[in-house]
């Protein structure tokens, strides 16, 4: 009874956003369901076979991927949105009551207590890396936090990043656990073993602890250039829509995870290559003389990942920063990203942060111009192709004004 009550609150409140021209009014109706049953993700979730996705990123991309590999099983419950708290997760499966299975994005720090209410078949676990230390705090206690939280569901199918020396320690012990060769670009975060303390040695792509019985597993499953391996000598033509080495390795722990629950190697292949744009990532807009694509970065492994998928032949390159509260406001993670090497594009820091970021391109030796209006930043850029690269609240503003504009 709570549970119907929850819901029709929910449901009146999402109405009275959209009338107040205030959204479309889901993570409203999510938390007043959540405040009147703290129960109602449970019995939202029952009777689902539901995938969990997480990690520091990549998650958005991955859970569209898994959405559309497991959509041949039938309707998918899942945020297009990207909200991965309780009432996002809460809205999604409420506005796909009848899905038989769901693919959820989840934020690392809420994937225990997810998991707990909605006993996943699968989850799939990315990476791990420091992001809004103000936020989220230290990354070697949110490792053993995700470890406990995967020791409750030992019937759960891990979909694990074996490249990722954290990720790897979360499923190490697990008894059941998908192996995926995805990549890790970043490694600064686990320079040390998460379970001695002692270094880690990386042998080519492969790793060992010095001090304890942990090392990289083998993987299951890898890409190459052209193919996305797995077991029994599968071998399936990769060619996703989505640019850059991390997105194959997204693609593969998607297809990974539908596999698990029953799709074909090659169908869900074929499912995950159609994702073209995520919540308006990777898509390429007309601004004036310009065509931009806009790319989004959340954290110094992000921005690393995302700064490689710059077109060298763009005619301006602009990088907007903001602090607000969703991005962190601590914005000392700029001086561990390599801003260097971009000679012969014309850089433009924009953003309400575009001062810190500016003297961050100084020490890095890179040219450029400070205009803080990440439009006007794109139109002082030459006629052409311009990537455009921006943290959270400067992505979504962006997006606002691009709209506004027409």
């Amino acid at each position: 009874m709570r549970g119907r009550v929850a819901l029709r609150a929910a449901a009146a409140a999402a109405w009275a956003s959209q009338r107040a021209g205030r959204g479309k009014g889901s993570m409203i109706g999510g938390l007043i369901a959540l405040q009147i049953d703290p129960t109602i993700m449970t019995q939202l979730g029952r009777g689902r076979r539901t995938v969990l996705v997480t990690g520091t990123n990549g998650k958005s991309t991955t859970t569209r991927m898994t959405a559309a590999a497991l959509g041949v099983l039938g309707p998918v419950a899942t945020q297009a949105d990207g909200a991965n708290m309780d009432a996002g997760i809460v809205a999604a499966l409420n506005a796909h009551r009848d899905a038989p299975v769901a693919a959820i994005e989840v934020d690392e720090l809420h994937l225990p207590h997810v998991s707990d209410a909605l006993n996943p078949a699968a989850v799939v676990l990315l990476n791990l890396s420091r992001d809004q230390l103000d936020r989220v705090g230290e990354i070697n206690m949110i490792e053993r936090k995700l470890r406990a939280g995967m020791a409750r569901h030992p019937d759960a199918v891990l979909i694990a990043n074996c490249d990722d020396v954290l990720i790897t320690s979360i499923a190490y012990d697990h008894p059941n656990v998908v192996w995926v060769a995805a990549g890790s670009g970043w490694a600064v975060d686990a320079t040390s073993c998460p379970r001695s303390g002692e270094p880690i040695v990386w042998e080519g792509a492969h790793w060992r602890s010095t001090g304890a019985d942990f090392r990289r597993p083998e993987p299951d499953w890898w890409v190459d250039e052209e193919h996305l391996l797995g077991p029994d000598g599968v071998k399936i033509p990769l060619h996703l829509a989505l640019p850059g080495r991390a997105n194959r390795g997204n693609a593969a722990q998607a297809v990974a995870a539908a596999v698990a629950l029953g799709v074909a190697p090659q169908t869900a292949a074929d499912a995950a290559a159609t994702v073209r744009e995520i919540a308006g990532r990777y898509r390429t807009v007309r601004v004036g003389d310009h065509d931009a694509r806009l790319l989004l970065a959340k954290n110094p492994a992000g921005w690393q990942e995302a700064l490689s998928m710059i077109d060298p032949a763009a005619t301006g390159l602009v990088i907007a920063v903001n602090g607000q509260v969703p991005d962190g406001e601590d914005l000392s993670w700029l001086w561990d990203v390599r801003f260097e090497h971009f000679e012969g594009t014309q850089v433009v820091a924009a953003g309400e942060r575009a001062t810190d970021l500016a003297v961050r391109l100084t020490y890095a030796g890179v040219e450029h111009t400070t205009v803080s209006n990440p439009l006007r930043a794109i139109a002082s850029c030459p006629p052409g192709q311009v990537e455009v690269l921006a943290n959270y609240t400067a992505f979504r503003d962006l997006n606002r004004d691009l709209e506004a504009q027409g």
